[in-house]
C-alpha cells in the first residue's frame, strides 16, 4: 500500500477554511496521476469527498484510471459525487453495517456498527475484491489511520515551497513520548521541475541511522 500527501513547507494540507486547491503545482500533480495509473484502486475518506469532490481519475498522464474507493462509515456519500461517475472504472463504497451506499456501486459493509472501521479489515476487503496495489490519497485522518496500523509500505510526501502558517496538518498520528519513537524511514528526495520536492519514504525498511554528535 502506498500513501500520498501534498503539503506546504510547514506541514499543512489546507487553510483553516479548507482551501487546498492547489498547494502543489503541476509537476506534483503529474506525479500523483502517474501513481494512480500504476495502482489497482485509489482510496479516499468521506471527508475528502465532501470537501474536494475529487474525480480520482488519470488525466494528466497516459494510463488507465484505477478503481475508486470511498471510506464512508456513516453512508454520507452524495449520489452525484464525481468519484462515483459511471465511466467504466469500478466504484466501491465502504460503510459500517446498516449504513447505505449510493445505488449502482459496489458496497462493502464492515464492522463494528459504531466506531472506527479497522484499517486491516479495509485492506482485507479490498484484497478480496482483487485489489492488491492500493493508493491511499486522503485525507489526513485516513492516511494517518493506515500508517498507525502499520499498513503503509511507502509514503510519498510532496512539499510545496509555500508557508500557510495555520490550517490542517498533513498527518495526525498517535502521540509518542521520546523522539526515539518517531518514524525515521529511509527516504530519498527529488526536486521537481517547478520547485516542489518529493520525499519518497520507505516504511518497510529499517530506519536510517543518525550519527551522534
Amino acid at each position: 500500500m502506498i500513501a500520498q500527501l501534498g503539503q506546504s513547507l510547514d506541514g499543512r494540507i489546507a487553510t483553516p477554511t479548507g482551501d487546498s486547491k492547489y498547494i502543489n503545482r503541476d509537476a506534483a500533480l503529474d506525479h500523483l496521476h502517474a501513481i494512480r495509473a500504476h495502482v489497482d484502486a485509489v482510496l479516499v475518506g468521506i471527508g475528502t469527498v465532501l470537501a474536494d469532490d475529487p474525480l480520482l481519475t488519470v488525466r494528466r498522464v497516459p494510463g488507465r484510471s484505477p478503481a475508486r474507493v470511498i471510506l464512508d462509515p456513516s453512508g454520507r456519500t452524495p449520489r452525484d459525487a464525481r468519484a462515483l461517475a459511471d465511466d467504466g472504472a469500478r466504484r466501491v463504497v465502504i460503510t459500517r453495517p446498516g449504513a447505505r451506499a449510493p445505488e449502482g456501486v459496489e458496497h462493502v459493509a464492515l464492522g463494528p456498527e459504531d466506531g472506527t472501521i479497522p484499517p486491516a479489515a479495509i485492506l482485507g476487503a479490498l484484497g478480496a475484491l482483487g485489489f492488491t496495489r492500493i493508493l491511499v490519497e486522503g485525507g489526513a485522518r485516513t492516511i494517518s489511520a493506515f500508517m498507525d496500523a502499520g499498513l503503509v509500505d511507502r509514503l510519498h510526501v510532496l512539499v510545496a515551497p509555500l508557508i500557510l502558517g495555520s490550517g490542517r496538518a498533513g498527518l495526525d498520528l498517535k502521540p509518542i513520548g521520546p523522539l526515539s519513537q518517531a518514524l525515521r524511514p529511509r527516504s530519498r528526495a527529488y526536486l521537481l521541475p517547478d520547485g516542489d520536492v518529493l520525499f519518497d519514504c520507505d516504511l518497510t525498511a529499517g530506519p536510517e541511522v543518525v550519527a551522534a554528535e
